[in-house]
């Protein structure tokens, strides 16, 4: 019998590069009259006095009645407190909450969360593409200091790379409880996905234990080699929220995985012409119209 053919690298390669492509290269933008999304967005400091909800999609959306996070939960730290970036949706708070007791139970003190969404979310004027809804949260691959922070150690806070110079290993700093903690977040019913580098992925393909269902919901990304990206699913009832299509079937343990050790992934040629961020010429008229109403709420 002859054994299936593999796919190749070169198939497998065109849809994470389309997707990349298409969140964050745009052709150079022409003068605007219009204001720009993420300046009217960027602007508000404080979450609008509206009912909690996600809005539109986790890359062209908005969130109303954001809370903010707070600066010492339990099992948490929040971070770089000056960015304003630490509004969530409350089914954030939840997550995190469970997160952190599971972190602990883990041998952590607890875990350091870095960007959530602007108060309002929308558009950021720089940094994420995504993170607009209040469902993104970035979570530090490294733990919480024991006994709390100071607001210095707080406002400087810094991650440290697990993945080697050649992008294609983990470094002395990865630990079992980081494993530990990876697993526990995917595997709870909130969380939709989780963004890693590929050479945290296949370094959890390596060493999980079974069962590794939840390993499906880690995905490849590029970047992403010093906190992991967790995206929580629309919650129910978010009737103007948009869920991103769910993961293939599949552990992602397979060829797929190959492609982003491969020269293409790793040193991609340089863009031929001006490269502008999705977010950098979004206006109003790209967001659900309810984040208008976002924006002139109290």
């Amino acid at each position: 019998m002859t054994a299936p053919r593999r796919p190749s690298l070169r198939r497998l390669a065109r849809p994470a590069l389309a997707a990349a492509l298409a969140a964050v290269m745009l052709p150079a933008a022409p003068a605007q009259a219009v204001p720009l999304a993420k300046t009217l967005f960027g602007a508000e400091s404080r979450g609008s006095d509206q009912s909690p909800a996600p809005i539109g999609s986790y890359a062209e959306g908005c969130l109303a009645g954001a809370v903010p996070l707070p600066v010492s939960g339990p099992g948490w730290e929040t971070v770089r407190l000056s960015r304003n970036r630490y509004w969530a949706h409350p089914e954030g708070f939840s997550f995190l909450t469970r997160l952190g007791a599971a972190a602990k139970a883990a041998g952590w003190p607890g875990v350091l969360v870095g960007d959530v969404s602007q108060p309002r979310g929308g558009p950021m004027v720089d940094g994420h593409s995504s993170h607009q809804v209040g469902l993104d949260l970035d979570i530090f691959l490294k733990p919480a200091p024991a006994g709390g922070m100071s607001d210095s150690a707080r406002e400087g806070a810094g991650s440290v790379s697990v993945v080697t110079r050649d992008k294609r290993g983990v470094t002395a700093d990865w630990t079992p409880t980081h494993l530990q903690v990876l697993r526990a977040a995917a595997e709870d019913p909130a969380v939709a996905r989780i963004f890693v580098n590929a050479a945290i992925k296949a370094e959890l393909c390596r060493s999980a234990p079974a069962p590794r269902d939840w390993l499906r919901k880690v995905r490849p990304w590029w970047g992403h080699d010093a906190h992991f990206h967790v995206r929580l699913a629309c919650p129910a009832g978010a009737a103007s929220c948009e869920n991103q299509a769910p993961p293939p079937p599949g552990d992602g343990c397979d060829a797929s995985l190959d492609w982003w050790f491969s020269d293409e992934a790793l040193n991609p040629p340089p863009p031929k012409g001006p490269v502008v961020r999705k977010r950098d010429v979004m206006t109003m008229a790209d967001l659900p119209p309810a984040c208008q109403g976002v924006l002139n709420a109290d």
